[in-house]
């Protein structure tokens, strides 16, 4: 099945080659479905104790929160906040963390985690948009960097409109897309990618390729939903390179034959979870997203029980 490539400027349809193939929709993807390694653990309470699970935050621990992150963006301690998760699902426990943007005052906040990465990883969360919540740029980002050391730990942020080298830097965001409009808030998910093999805009310049399955439905507001997205990293130089995502424990798109990077130290090792808005597409003044149940992990981890 093809798949739908769209840029930051334009709508293009392709199937070239390092741009992935998508296997999931015609039944040719072998990954697993619905229960994972989650299902062993009651609301994931010791899951970080498990052979293949690198991180794992639930919000729960005592004390100041944010010790067990890297690095976070709440601007005058406004924007993130834990709270008791709505709607009073016990396998979400007591607490999640809520994300609270407010137009004129920040662009929302986040929570950022480098890690000792994996060949493959798989990356699983809950989210929930508020009833009132509008569109949202840009939320979970897995980014590679050079090394987890000094400067290099920063390789794979910024970049923006350039195309990677290969050797520095790539992404892959799991996010919500507007659809410029034309989705209702805040829009159907889909991956936002930066790589070597990348293709322009109609500027010419590197906007993240989105890779998207045809016929989704559009996101809920107002529920719980677990995401989970897997990166399988390339033999250097080689299209052996994959990315899927999951809804609800449901594969909703598979994509192998990336070449994700030139070099064997690049790896993604940095991970992103963040409700960042801007005006251009979203018009409410607050806009709040509420996210728990973090797992990051080498083998397929499935939702909560």
């Amino acid at each position: 099945m093809n798949f739908t490539l769209i840029l930051i400027a334009a709508f293009v349809t392709t199937t070239a080659a390092g741009l992935g193939e998508d296997i999931a929709t015609d039944g040719k993807s072998k990954l697993p479905k619905g229960e994972g390694i989650a299902a062993k653990f009651k609301a994931d309470t010791g899951i970080h104790k498990h052979e293949s699970v690198i991180y794992a935050n639930g919000f729960e621990a005592q004390g100041d929160w944010k010790k067990l992150w890297d690095e976070t963006r709440d601007k005058d301690g406004q924007v993130l906040s834990l709270v008791s998760p709505p709607g009073g699902d016990p396998k979400l426990g007591k607490h999640c963390l809520q994300a609270k943007a407010t137009l004129g005052h920040d662009t929302g906040g986040g929570a950022t985690k480098w890690f000792e990465s994996s060949e493959t990883l798989f990356i699983r969360f809950y989210a929930r948009f508020d009833e009132k919540c509008d569109y949202v740029h840009h939320f979970a980002t897995l980014r590679a960097n050079k090394s987890l050391q000094g400067s290099d730990r920063w390789s794979g942020f910024g970049g923006a409109g350039l195309k990677p080298k290969g050797d520095e830097r790539f992404s892959t965001a799991l996010e919500p897309w507007g659809n410029w409009g034309k989705s209702p808030p805040p829009g159907k998910w889909n991956f936002y990618s930066y790589w070597h093999e990348m293709k322009p805009a109609p500027d010419q310049k590197y906007w993240g390729n989105q890779f998207k399955p045809e016929g989704q439905p559009n996101i809920a507001k107002g529920k719980w939903i677990c995401c989970e997205f897997m990166l399988k990293h390339n033999s250097p130089g080689k299209r052996d390179g994959e990315q899927a995502y999951w809804i609800d424990g449901r594969l909703r798109g598979h994509w192998r034959g990336i070449n994700w990077r030139k070099t064997p130290g690049l790896m993604a090792n940095a991970f992103t979870l963040e409700s960042y808005i801007t005006d251009r597409w979203t018009k409410n003044k607050i806009n709040i997203v509420q996210f728990d149940n973090i797992v990051i992990a080498k083998e397929y981890i499935g939702p909560s029980r």
